[in-house]
């Protein structure tokens, strides 16, 4: 799937729900940092080889996957309430970061 199908999808559930009243910029952003401070909660006091090993877990694995899943979600909504093509932003980023910090031999 990619980010105009993601979209699609993701703004058809929220407009079935009649929720678009609510999904201005200001709160689909604050959404998304209610949402990440929400993924960070699974990795505080953690050193990343614990985060590894709990995530061998099926139940810890998708609850850390539906937090990043609801993060990715309201930033796709506030994308598409700005009119950002998120396919065009990210190849757009991946470009500038290659010239930032180009391949070192």
């Amino acid at each position: 799937m990619n980010f105009q199908e993601l979209e699609k999808r993701v703004v058809a559930f929220r407009d079935e729900r009649g929720w678009a009243k609510y999904h201005t910029p200001k709160n689909l952003a604050i959404s998304a940092a209610v949402e990440l401070g929400e993924l960070l909660e699974h990795f505080q006091w953690e050193g990343d080889e614990e985060i590894r090993e709990a995530v061998k877990d099926r139940a810890k694995k998708e609850a850390i996957a539906d937090e990043i899943a609801d993060v990715m979600i309201y930033l796709t909504l506030l994308a598409h309430e700005l009119g950002i093509d998120l396919d065009e932003a990210v190849e757009r980023k991946l470009e500038k970061n290659g010239e930032k910090y180009p391949i070192r031999d």
